[in-house]
Protein backbone atom coordinates (compact mmCIF):
# COMPACT_ATOMS: atom_id res chain seq x y z
CA UNK A 1 0.00 0.00 0.00
CA UNK A 2 2.63 2.29 0.79
CA UNK A 3 6.39 2.59 -0.83
CA UNK A 4 8.76 5.15 0.22
CA UNK A 5 11.96 5.48 -1.11
CA UNK A 6 15.22 7.99 -0.44
CA UNK A 7 12.53 10.40 1.35
CA UNK A 8 13.89 13.51 2.70
CA UNK A 9 12.56 16.47 4.51
CA UNK A 10 14.28 20.34 5.00
CA UNK A 11 12.86 22.65 7.38
CA UNK A 12 14.67 26.19 6.70
CA UNK A 13 14.52 29.25 8.49
CA UNK A 14 16.74 32.34 7.61
CA UNK A 15 19.35 30.87 9.70
CA UNK A 16 19.42 26.67 9.81
CA UNK A 17 18.14 24.06 7.77
CA UNK A 18 17.15 21.04 9.51
CA UNK A 19 17.16 17.83 7.79
CA UNK A 20 13.91 16.14 9.61
CA UNK A 21 13.86 12.93 7.38
CA UNK A 22 16.84 11.98 5.41
CA UNK A 23 16.93 8.73 2.80
CA UNK A 24 14.33 7.20 4.68
CA UNK A 25 12.83 4.04 2.78
CA UNK A 26 10.53 2.26 3.91
CA UNK A 27 7.03 0.05 2.57
CA UNK A 28 4.15 -1.23 4.40
CA UNK A 29 1.83 -3.55 2.81
CA UNK A 30 -1.82 -4.09 2.98
CA UNK A 31 -3.12 -5.04 6.35
CA UNK A 32 0.19 -4.56 7.95
CA UNK A 33 0.14 -2.87 11.56
CA UNK A 34 3.22 -0.77 11.89
CA UNK A 35 4.42 0.74 14.83
CA UNK A 36 7.26 3.95 14.31
CA UNK A 37 9.25 4.58 17.11
CA UNK A 38 12.08 6.73 18.27
CA UNK A 39 12.97 9.44 20.44
CA UNK A 40 11.16 13.12 20.04
CA UNK A 41 12.52 15.22 17.39
CA UNK A 42 13.59 12.12 15.48
CA UNK A 43 11.33 12.58 12.44
CA UNK A 44 8.08 10.34 13.63
CA UNK A 45 5.65 13.40 13.54
CA UNK A 46 6.78 14.24 9.80
CA UNK A 47 6.59 11.03 8.57
CA UNK A 48 3.36 10.45 9.82
CA UNK A 49 2.48 13.62 7.90
CA UNK A 50 3.85 12.78 4.88
CA UNK A 51 2.51 9.54 5.03
CA UNK A 52 -1.10 10.92 5.87
CA UNK A 53 -0.02 13.58 2.70
CA UNK A 54 -0.22 16.29 4.79
CA UNK A 55 2.61 17.63 4.29
CA UNK A 56 4.88 16.91 0.74
CA UNK A 57 8.69 15.47 1.01
CA UNK A 58 11.45 17.64 -0.53
CA UNK A 59 13.09 14.97 -2.11
CA UNK A 60 12.55 11.09 -2.83
CA UNK A 61 9.78 8.83 -4.23
CA UNK A 62 6.10 8.29 -2.20
CA UNK A 63 3.77 5.94 -3.73
CA UNK A 64 0.44 5.49 -2.04
CA UNK A 65 -1.74 2.75 -3.43
CA UNK A 66 0.56 2.15 -6.67
CA UNK A 67 0.66 5.96 -7.37
CA UNK A 68 3.02 8.52 -7.09
CA UNK A 69 2.09 11.09 -4.63
CA UNK A 70 5.16 12.54 -3.68
CA UNK A 71 4.22 15.88 -5.58
CA UNK A 72 0.91 15.79 -5.95
CA UNK A 73 -1.46 18.45 -5.98
CA UNK A 74 -3.09 19.46 -2.88
CA UNK A 75 -6.30 18.74 -4.35
CA UNK A 76 -5.17 15.51 -5.05
CA UNK A 77 -4.17 14.60 -1.70
CA UNK A 78 -7.16 16.10 -0.07
CA UNK A 79 -8.97 13.93 -2.32
CA UNK A 80 -7.05 10.73 -1.37
CA UNK A 81 -6.85 11.90 2.58
CA UNK A 82 -10.89 11.93 2.23
CA UNK A 83 -11.31 8.48 0.80
CA UNK A 84 -8.83 6.92 1.88
CA UNK A 85 -7.24 7.74 5.31
CA UNK A 86 -8.36 8.14 8.98
CA UNK A 87 -6.47 10.03 11.73
CA UNK A 88 -6.30 9.17 15.43
CA UNK A 89 -4.19 12.02 17.07
CA UNK A 90 -3.15 12.18 20.84
CA UNK A 91 -4.91 15.21 21.67
CA UNK A 92 -8.51 13.28 20.35
CA UNK A 93 -8.80 16.70 17.82
CA UNK A 94 -12.80 16.62 18.42
CA UNK A 95 -14.90 19.90 17.97
CA UNK A 96 -16.06 20.89 21.61
CA UNK A 97 -19.46 22.85 20.16
CA UNK A 98 -20.31 19.39 18.46
CA UNK A 99 -22.11 16.36 19.81
CA UNK A 100 -20.26 12.76 19.78
CA UNK A 101 -22.60 11.78 17.00
CA UNK A 102 -21.91 14.81 14.89
CA UNK A 103 -18.22 14.94 15.53
CA UNK A 104 -18.31 11.33 13.86
CA UNK A 105 -20.58 12.61 11.11
CA UNK A 106 -18.39 15.26 9.49
CA UNK A 107 -15.68 13.32 6.82
CA UNK A 108 -19.11 12.03 5.36
CA UNK A 109 -20.58 15.71 5.16
CA UNK A 110 -17.19 16.48 3.25
CA UNK A 111 -17.88 12.96 1.41
CA UNK A 112 -21.35 14.36 0.48
CA UNK A 113 -22.77 11.71 1.40
CA UNK A 114 -26.42 11.86 1.75
CA UNK A 115 -28.26 12.43 5.54
CA UNK A 116 -30.51 9.49 5.38
CA UNK A 117 -26.96 7.48 5.04
CA UNK A 118 -24.91 9.34 7.17
CA UNK A 119 -27.24 8.81 10.24
CA UNK A 120 -27.32 5.08 9.46
CA UNK A 121 -23.41 4.98 9.31
CA UNK A 122 -22.86 7.16 12.75
CA UNK A 123 -25.27 4.84 14.38
CA UNK A 124 -23.30 1.75 13.36
CA UNK A 125 -19.85 2.87 14.06
CA UNK A 126 -20.94 4.55 17.38
CA UNK A 127 -22.60 0.92 18.41
CA UNK A 128 -19.10 -0.66 17.16
CA UNK A 129 -16.68 1.67 19.14
CA UNK A 130 -19.60 0.87 22.46
CA UNK A 131 -20.22 4.69 22.75
CA UNK A 132 -23.64 5.01 21.21
CA UNK A 133 -24.98 5.90 24.57
CA UNK A 134 -23.06 9.11 24.58
CA UNK A 135 -24.38 10.45 20.93
CA UNK A 136 -25.71 13.10 22.18
CA UNK A 137 -23.07 14.23 24.73
CA UNK A 138 -20.39 16.49 24.26
CA UNK A 139 -16.67 16.01 24.58
CA UNK A 140 -16.01 17.86 27.64
CA UNK A 141 -18.36 15.95 29.29
CA UNK A 142 -16.51 12.60 28.26
CA UNK A 143 -13.86 10.83 29.83
CA UNK A 144 -10.42 10.66 27.97
CA UNK A 145 -11.09 6.99 26.78
CA UNK A 146 -14.34 7.98 25.69
CA UNK A 147 -12.88 10.89 23.40
CA UNK A 148 -10.64 8.77 22.08
CA UNK A 149 -12.83 6.09 21.07
CA UNK A 150 -14.66 9.21 19.39
CA UNK A 151 -11.73 10.09 17.62
CA UNK A 152 -11.04 6.17 16.37
CA UNK A 153 -15.16 6.33 15.43
CA UNK A 154 -14.56 9.46 13.12
CA UNK A 155 -11.60 7.69 11.74
CA UNK A 156 -13.18 5.02 10.79
CA UNK A 157 -16.39 6.42 9.52
CA UNK A 158 -15.46 6.64 5.71
CA UNK A 159 -14.44 2.64 5.79
CA UNK A 160 -10.80 3.75 5.55
CA UNK A 161 -7.96 1.30 3.49
CA UNK A 162 -5.58 3.15 6.37
CA UNK A 163 -5.40 4.71 9.83
CA UNK A 164 -2.79 6.83 11.06
CA UNK A 165 -2.37 7.02 14.43
CA UNK A 166 -0.11 9.46 16.34
CA UNK A 167 0.68 8.71 20.36
CA UNK A 168 -2.98 7.55 20.93
CA UNK A 169 -2.95 6.69 24.10
CA UNK A 170 -0.59 9.41 25.53
CA UNK A 171 -3.39 11.03 27.42
CA UNK A 172 -4.98 8.36 28.68
CA UNK A 173 -4.27 6.02 31.55
CA UNK A 174 -3.53 2.17 30.74
CA UNK A 175 -7.15 0.81 31.45
CA UNK A 176 -8.28 3.65 28.99
CA UNK A 177 -5.04 2.59 26.58
CA UNK A 178 -4.94 -0.54 26.75
CA UNK A 179 -9.05 -0.85 25.31
CA UNK A 180 -7.95 1.68 22.42
CA UNK A 181 -5.24 -0.42 21.22
CA UNK A 182 -7.54 -3.72 21.28
CA UNK A 183 -9.85 -1.27 19.06
CA UNK A 184 -6.86 -0.67 16.86
CA UNK A 185 -6.16 -4.38 16.61
CA UNK A 186 -9.74 -5.24 15.97
CA UNK A 187 -9.89 -3.10 13.00
CA UNK A 188 -6.25 -4.31 11.67
CA UNK A 189 -7.85 -7.94 12.28
CA UNK A 190 -10.45 -6.92 9.68
CA UNK A 191 -8.07 -5.58 7.09
CA UNK A 192 -7.71 -1.87 7.48
CA UNK A 193 -3.50 -0.91 8.04
CA UNK A 194 -2.21 0.88 10.51
CA UNK A 195 0.35 2.76 10.86
CA UNK A 196 1.10 3.97 14.33
CA UNK A 197 3.73 6.51 16.12
CA UNK A 198 4.15 5.60 19.61
CA UNK A 199 7.24 5.97 22.83
CA UNK A 200 5.06 3.05 24.32
CA UNK A 201 7.41 -0.28 23.88
CA UNK A 202 3.91 -1.54 25.42
CA UNK A 203 2.09 -0.57 22.44
CA UNK A 204 3.90 -1.01 19.72
CA UNK A 205 3.75 -4.65 20.98
CA UNK A 206 0.49 -4.76 19.26
CA UNK A 207 2.63 -4.44 15.84
CA UNK A 208 3.24 -6.54 13.59
CA UNK A 209 6.64 -4.58 12.73
CA UNK A 210 8.34 -1.64 14.93
CA UNK A 211 10.26 0.50 12.79
CA UNK A 212 13.24 2.76 14.73
CA UNK A 213 13.88 6.07 13.68
CA UNK A 214 17.25 8.13 14.86
CA UNK A 215 18.19 11.36 13.76
CA UNK A 216 15.87 11.40 10.18
CA UNK A 217 16.95 8.34 9.18
CA UNK A 218 15.89 4.10 9.87
CA UNK A 219 17.77 2.68 11.96
CA UNK A 220 16.21 -0.71 13.29
CA UNK A 221 13.31 -2.72 11.51
CA UNK A 222 11.79 -5.58 13.15
CA UNK A 223 9.22 -8.24 12.94
CA UNK A 224 7.64 -9.18 16.27
CA UNK A 225 5.05 -12.83 17.62
CA UNK A 226 1.51 -11.86 17.71
CA UNK A 227 1.24 -10.18 21.30
CA UNK A 228 -1.74 -10.77 23.49
CA UNK A 229 -2.91 -8.30 25.95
Amino acid sequence: MIKIENLEKIYRTDEVQTKALNNVSLAVNEGEFVAIMGPSGCGKSTLLNILGLLDEPDGGQFAFAGAEVAHASERRRAELRKKHIGFVFQSFNLIEELTVAENVELPLIYLGVGAAERKEKVAAVLEKMQIMHRRNHFPQQLSGGQQQRVAVARAVINSPRLILADEPTGNLDSSNGNEVMELLTELNEGGTTIVMVTHSEHDARYAHRVVRLLDGQVVLENRQPAFSA
